[in-house]
């Protein structure tokens, strides 16, 4: 058995999940791109976002299908420039 194991970890508060300030700029239709991790990087189109603009669902480029990105995931979406 593990010595470290967290007890209640149920009952830690959780974190309110805050967008960054350019995800509330987002549309549904923009042109982005997804900066995953230090040196992975996708485009795509906005295709959804909730009203609190917490949640952003994004059609891939190339064919890669639809994602949902939540502001707590440790991406950026940051719009294209024209």
């Amino acid at each position: 058995m593990a010595r470290n194991v967290k007890r209640d970890i149920a009952d830690a508060p959780l974190r309110r999940a805050t967008p960054a300030p350019h995800w509330k700029k987002l549309r549904q239709g923009d042109r982005v791109r997804v900066l995953l991790a230090p040196g992975f990087e996708t485009g795509g189109v906005v295709d959804a976002i909730t009203p609190d603009n917490t949640v952003v669902w994004i059609n891939l480029d190339g064919g890669r299908g639809r994602t949902l990105l939540h502001c707590g995931d440790g991406v950026e979406i940051l719009p294209c420039e024209d």
